[in-house]
């Protein structure tokens, strides 16, 4: 298997409250882009940004240069070209994730217990191999998947919240499983 940063099991919860500016009254969703950030994941969330800030508080890791000033200062969310040292500290805090289908994110979701829906790199950009693995991780119950090709608001919001709502079964799974 891939090796697990085991920095990333050793959060803290309340730091990242701190470094965020959260409050502890709404849950947070974690959005990872990948090590570059991906321009398709961020126009996503920041297209339905407005809804999920109903419900939740938004932690966005959007790559390098890819940071949105007109969204700076937004109660509830945050964003980050990069994170390095806090990000365990953001890992105790989320409740989902929404990030790409590489192995290593994908193994490191599977470690921390964080329900995700994944949204894997289209078969055009690139082996497939995302594809794959977040294939492999709906069937075992882990995580929804939508593809870049099917990503709209109303899909992506409503995957969200199928997410969140039933957070605890893909926390089951991910418990019970072989892989971890």
């Amino acid at each position: 298997g891939t090796p697990i940063r085991q920095e990333l099991l050793q959060g803290d919860r309340s730091k990242a409250l701190e470094f965020c500016g959260f409050s502890d009254d709404k849950p947070v969703i974690l959005v990872i882009g990948g090590s570059l950030g991906s321009v398709i994941v961020n126009h996503a969330v920041r297209g339905i940004l407005t809804q999920l800030l109903e419900q939740f508080q938004i932690i966005h890791i959007c790559g390098k240069g890819n940071v949105d000033e007109s969204l700076i200062g937004i109660p509830g969310y945050v964003q980050y070209e990069y994170i390095k040292d806090e990000l365990a500290d953001l890992f105790a805090l989320t409740d989902v994730c929404i990030s790409r289908a590489g192995a290593n994110a994908i193994c490191e979701l599977l470690a921390l217990r964080k329900p995700a829906l994944l949204i894997p790199l289209s078969a055009n950009a690139s082996r497939g191999d995302q594809i794959l693995n977040a294939d492999s991780f709906k069937r075992q119950g882990f995580s929804e998947v939508l593809t870049e090709e099917e990503l709209n608001p109303s899909l992506l919001l409503e995957t969200i919240q199928k997410l969140y709502n039933n957070r605890d079964t893909y926390i089951h799974a991910m418990e019970n499983s072989q892989q971890s």
